[in-house]
């Protein structure tokens, strides 16, 4: 079987880890220093702002929140509503992966299926979260 990286980021914690691509598993000290480090997260402070920079850094990625309404400048996306709240709703999701550590695939399913297959969005864009 094929073996692929795979890097989950939280901020500055980075647990890289080489097994085959449909599965992932973390020691007990990954798990506790992610579980650690994710109970610090304030999800509504910090989820619209890590939008609002993957957004702004990133520009290409502005055509999928076509929605969104004003993203004309660092400043329309940062005080953008839609920007915080999707943010938030992409950083619980992050929360719900944590909880669900061991079954990270199904747990993604559902989304995975909604930003690859319906919505057409590069996995690639995903790396630019961390």
């Amino acid at each position: 079987m094929e073996k692929q990286q795979h890097r989950l980021a939280f901020g500055t914690l980075v647990i890289t880890s080489k097994l085959p691509d449909t599965m992932v598993h973390f020691t007990a000290e990954e798990r506790a220093a992610v579980v650690s480090l994710w109970a610090k997260v304030n999800v509504e402070l910090v989820g619209g702002e890590v939008l609002g920079r993957l957004l702004v850094v990133y520009p290409w990625t502005q055509r999928f929140f076509d929605n969104f309404g004003n993203l004309s400048s660092e400043s329309a996306i940062m005080g953008n509503p839609k920007v915080k709240a999707h943010g938030k709703k992409v950083l619980t999701s992050f929360g719900n992966a944590v909880k669900h550590m061991d079954d990270l695939k199904d747990t993604f399913a559902e989304l995975s299926e909604l930003h690859c297959d319906k919505m057409h969005v590069d996995p690639e864009n995903f790396k630019n979260l961390d």
